[in-house]
């Protein structure tokens, strides 16, 4: 295996950090001044997140800085304290510990946990998103609201489109899907459109929406003491910055997997994520989180390790400093084409290609997931995603339990009757969703006078099943049935028992082998000196 480095694809690694610091421009001062905290915050708040982020995370590709969601609880703390912007910074600082020590308890490694179809639903989501949102400035409009409500004024205003926009749009867009690989190979063509559209733009002298202006000047240091009742009223509001931005990372984590064949360090991921988050509070920047369109920018463009995020905030930097009037001259419209080139192929191709063969549950799923992303939240409808499929696995492995009656003859020891017992065989996975089904068969053996409860070829059992074969228990001696259960080794029998099958049942009627069990319901009937006869 070859060894990378930092410096390793450094053209790659160059090419996608600056493509990506370019598509995240606009983004940071448009989250900067929606969160309250002004334009100057979201631009830091990339610039710090996106680099410590990068070194110090868990994906090597990942840029990561303000998001929608994040910026969201931003807004309601500005609201909260409008004229105490330090109040708000102590929030971020404190939402970046919170990240740091989620990475010790272990749990960002159930994002491993999510099943595909909510990655493909989600991933088809944001694709649309980025595409319905870059209709307005394609056209050289200006609409806010949702995706949707975005769509509804966008018609509402075809009148009012811009025709010189229009032209710069077209033009990105033809650069980016018609120039010549053996060109591509040299210059990223999201790269190529961005300087020949603004170049175009300045030299036609069109007369259309740009970045405009950028705000100078370095960040101070904005952490300040707070009052205990202060600090218990953000500290929830951390903690949901905190989970909200680990969650948007993770999930863009599993985006760049699927996209680059790697696997990411969850623990490590929250790490980078709470040092860029702490710093970027502690220096007036705004809450960040790991960005799918922008890593994705930066994948697309080549970028295959750290450096491309390191390069992502070098850039951001630089146009802070020194290229601020130029930067400030990119036309809102070329960004447009290039984040509609994104949005197509960020779209899950894989999966749509291959959902007409997929399970009708994974399908329910990905179009659930899809649907929520587009018209409501990504956090929202990921969980949606996620608490449908294990209702629906719940389902289905609840339809692959087998649980089977028969009777089994013995003769007494007189051996002129036999004695007919009654068999519940229990096979598969056990538990809440298939509870119901074992409480229901069991019912055939009512009339027996001795049951055996086979357990030995069960997968696994939760504690509602414990309580539904204690309950099954129960109800059979209440109609005097003698009730024998079988268990495939001691361990599960003792945990059976701890978990309160003891209620039910003592140790003397669980037994390791059928035939044990069958010697025991053997001697319980001579004792009684009866015989059931069917």
């Amino acid at each position: 295996m070859t060894k990378t480095t930092m410096f390793t694809n450094l053209k790659g690694n160059l090419f996608g950090g600056i493509t990506a610091g370019v598509i995240a421009l606009p983004l940071a001062l448009a989250f900067g001044v929606a969160s309250g905290l002004g334009a100057a915050a979201g631009l830091w708040g990339a610039i710090i997140v996106g680099l410590f982020a990068s070194i110090f995370g868990g994906t090597a590709t990942q840029i990561s800085g303000p998001t929608g969601p994040m910026t969201v609880v931003i807004a309601s703390l500005v609201l909260t304290y409008p004229d105490n912007p330090k109040i708000i910074f102590m929030a971020i600082f404190l939402a970046g510990l919170v990240q740091i020590c989620l990475s010790f308890t272990g749990v960002a490694k159930l994002i491993h946990f999510v099943p595909y179809p909510v990655v493909s639903g989600f991933m088809c989501g944001i694709g649309i998103i980025i595409i319905l949102l870059q209709l307005a400035p394609f056209l050289g409009l200006e609409v806010s609201g949702t995706p949707i409500e975005q769509i509804f004024q966008v018609f509402k205003h075809l009148p009012e489109v811009s025709y010189p926009a229009i032209i710069l749009s077209v033009i990105a867009l033809a650069i980016i899907f018609l120039t010549p690989k053996k060109i591509a190979q040299y210059c990223p063509t999201s790269l190529l459109a961005l300087v020949i559209g603004t170049v175009v733009s300045m030299a036609s002298h069109f007369n259309v929406k740009t970045i405009g202006e950028i705000p100078l000047g370095l960040p101070h240091f904005e952490l300040g003491l707070i009052s205990f009742h202060d600090f218990q009223t953000i500290l929830p509001l951390a903690v949901t910055l905190a989970l909200l931005g680990s969650i948007d990372s993770l999930l863009t984590c599993l985006v760049v997997d699927s996209i680059t064949n790697t696997k990411h360090n969850s623990n490590r991921e929250l790490v980078g994520q709470g040092i860029g988050n702490a710093l970027a509070g502690m220096f007036g920047g705004l809450a960040g989180a790991g960005a799918t369109m922008r890593t994705l920018i930066n994948i697309n463009s080549g970028a295959t390790g750290r450096l491309s995020g390191v390069v992502h905030s070098i850039f951001l930097i630089c146009v802070v400093l020194f290229l601020a009037p130029f930067a400030s001259q990119i036309p809102l419209a070329v960004l447009a084409a290039i984040l509609i080139k994104v949005g197509v192929d960020i779209i899950d191709y894989k999966y749509l290609k291959v959902i007409v063969h997929s399970s009708k549950a994974d399908i329910l799923v990905m179009t659930t997931v899809f649907v929520l992303t587009v018209i409501d939240n990504l956090i929202f409808a990921v969980g949606v995603g996620i608490v449908l499929s294990a209702v629906l696995f719940a389902v289905r492995a609840s339809q692959d339990l087998k649980v089977n009656t028969y009777d089994h003859e013995i003769p007494n020891l007189d051996g002129d009757c036999k004695l007919y017992l009654g068999i519940l065989h229990i096979d598969g996975m056990f538990f809440f969703g298939s509870a119901s089904t074992v409480l229901a068969r069991s019912e055939a053996l009512l009339k027996k006078e001795t049951i055996i409860v086979d357990c030995q070829k069960i997968k696994s059992m939760d504690i509602s099943a414990t309580f539904a074969l204690e309950t099954m228990i129960s109800r059979l001696k209440e109609d005097n049935i003698h009730v024998i259960v079988v268990f495939n080794n001691a361990k599960i029998a003792r945990e059976q028992l701890f978990s309160g099958l003891s209620q039910s049942i003592t140790r003397h009627d669980i037994t390791l082998s059928m035939d044990r069990a069958i010697e025991k319901a053997t001697r319980y009937h001579n004792e009684k000196a009866t015989c059931s006869i069917k």
